[in-house]
């Protein structure tokens, strides 16, 4: 048991870390969604279970973790030469 959620917290930060692709809020719950409900999928066939079930999980995190998340904001003439952005 302690195994199974230590992988699901895991895939759940690496969903959530990655859901910040994309310009506006729509299109990080689009990128964090798929992305979600793919490692989802592939986190519940490695564990035994449904892929199906934790596609629908893993998507739905991810969807929330993007819709959540701020987009960067930078000014390119200033921030790139310090590497900020």
């Amino acid at each position: 048991m302690k195994t199974t959620l230590k992988t699901a917290a895991l895939a759940s930060l690496v969903a959530l870390a990655l859901a910040g692709c994309g310009e506006t809020r729509g299109e990080r719950a689009l990128t964090g969604g798929a992305i979600g409900a793919g490692a989802g999928a592939v986190g519940g066939a490695i564990l035994g279970y449904n892929p199906l079930t934790g596609a629908l999980i893993g998507g739905a995190a991810g969807a929330a973790g993007g819709a959540v998340t701020k987009g960067r904001e930078c000014d390119d003439a200033h921030d790139r030469p310090t590497g900020r952005c």
